[in-house]
C-alpha cells in the first residue's frame, strides 16, 4: 500500500505507546504513520476540508489512535468523542486524551519525574526528556485552539447506549480500529454480526458527508447496503475500508 499523504518517515520515538502516553497490557498500539495516512485519506473524502473536524470513535480502546492524531493534526480537529464498552479501556482512554491540554501533560511530567526520582531508571529519564517536548507542543497548540475531547462507556452495537454520549455530536470522522484477531474481541450485545450491528446503530448519528474509516482483519467483509464504499486498502493482514452513508 503507497503511502499518499504521510509519505516522511518521521522519528516516532517519543510517542510510543507506554511511554508518555497510558497503554495496558496485551492491548495492540495502532501504528502511528498508519493512522496519519488514514486520517487524511478521510479528510481527502470531505467537501469542507478546511474545517477541523469532529473526530469520533465508539471502539477507542485506550485513545492511543485518537492521542496521536491530535498531535500531529491539532489544526485539523475540533474535538474528540469517544468511547468503549470495557470500563477499564475508558479510564485509560480518559488519561490519554487527557494529555491533549496543558495541565493533562504537565500531570504526566510530575508523574514520570516522581518516577524518576525514586527509582533513578534511564528510562525514566528518557521518557521525561519526550514528555517535555510533547509538552512545549501542546501548551503551544492550546494557546491557539483548545481542543475538546470526551469518553464516555458505551456499547457500539446499541444506538441507545450510544446516545448519551453521541446525542447532539456531529459526526465528521468516524475512525476506529474495530475488535479483531487475539488482542480484543466485541463484547456487548450478543450478536452474530457485531460489526452489522454496530454499523447499523451509527447511521442514527452520521449525516451524509460523515467519512467513516474501519480497520480490520483483512477477512472481514463489508457488504451493508446502508453504506457505500469510497476506497479499501491492504497493509500485512490489516485492511482499512473508508465508507459514508448509501
Amino acid at each position: 500500500m503507497p503511502y499518499r499523504y504521510a509519505t516522511s518517515r518521521l522519528d516516532y520515538s517519543d510517542l510510543a505507546s507506554g511511554q508518555v502516553f497510558y497503554s495496558l497490557p496485551g492491548q495492540p498500539a495502532f501504528p502511528i504513520r498508519l493512522a496519519s495516512e488514514v486520517f487524511l485519506r478521510c479528510q481527502a473524502h470531505r467537501r469542507d476540508r478546511e474545517r477541523p473536524v469532529s473526530l469520533v470513535d465508539p471502539c477507542c480502546g485506550a485513545a492511543y489512535h485518537l492521542g496521536i492524531l491530535a498531535y500531529f493534526h491539532w489544526d485539523r480537529i475540533e474535538r474528540i468523542t469517544a468511547s468503549d464498552i470495557d470500563p477499564q479501556l475508558v479510564k485509560k482512554a480518559r488519561q490519554n486524551l487527557g494529555l491533549l491540554s496543558a495541565a493533562g501533560i504537565d500531570r504526566r511530567r510530575e508523574e514520570i519525574a516522581g518516577m524518576l526520582g525514586r527509582y533513578g531508571k534511564d528510562s525514566h529519564r528518557v521518557i521525561l526528556e519526550s514528555a517535555a517536548r510533547m509538552a512545549e507542543r501542546i501548551h503551544y497548540h492550546e494557546e491557539a485552539h483548545p481542543l475538546q475531547a470526551r469518553v464516555f462507556q458505551a456499547d457500539a452495537t446499541d444506538p441507545a447506549s450510544l446516545r448519551q454520549g453521541l446525542e447532539g455530536v456531529t459526526i465528521d470522522v468516524l475512525f476506529t480500529d474495530i475488535p479483531y484477531a487475539l488482542h480484543s474481541h466485541w463484547q456487548g450485545t450478543p450478536t452474530d454480526d457485531p460489526l452489522g450491528a454496530m454499523l447499523a446503530a451509527l447511521t442514527e448519528f452520521l449525516n451524509p458527508e460523515s467519512v467513516l474509516a474501519l480497520a480490520a482483519d483483512k477477512a472481514q467483509r463489508f457488504n451493508y447496503p446502508y453504506y457505500r464504499r469510497l476506497e479499501r486498502f491492504q497493509l500485512g493482514k490489516r485492511q482499512v475500508v473508508f465508507l459514508k452513508l448509501a
